[in-house]
């Protein structure tokens, strides 16, 4: 038993800390490896890393939201496709 609650746990930290070196949240990542042990930390692994996403503008309030997204999140403005992209966050930190 006591195994097993820290099969869990070590799990959920790894998953947790991968998650958060590819810019996510480290709580969530940490419940899907506690959650479902060994898996979560595989499927964190193979995650998309949220630093090398393209970003673009909002036209309506200026936020800057992922290229992909397609309402913004802080005005709701529906986001049309456009070529004008922002340098993802991993490019600005490397300079």
């Amino acid at each position: 038993m006591e195994i097993g609650l820290l099969i869990i746990l070590l799990s959920g930290a790894f998953a947790g800390y991968i998650g958060r070196a590819k810019g996510s949240s480290f709580f969530i990542w940490f419940l899907v490896g506690a959650c479902v042990p060994v898996l979560g930390v595989i499927v964190a692994v193979f995650y998309r890393m949220e630093l090398n996403e393209p970003r673009r503008q909002c036209p309506g309030c200026g936020k800057v939201v992922k290229l992909y997204d397609a309402l913004c999140t802080r005005c709701g403005t529906e986001l049309e496709y456009t070529d004008e992209q922002i340098p993802p966050e991993s490019a600005l930190s490397a300079r």
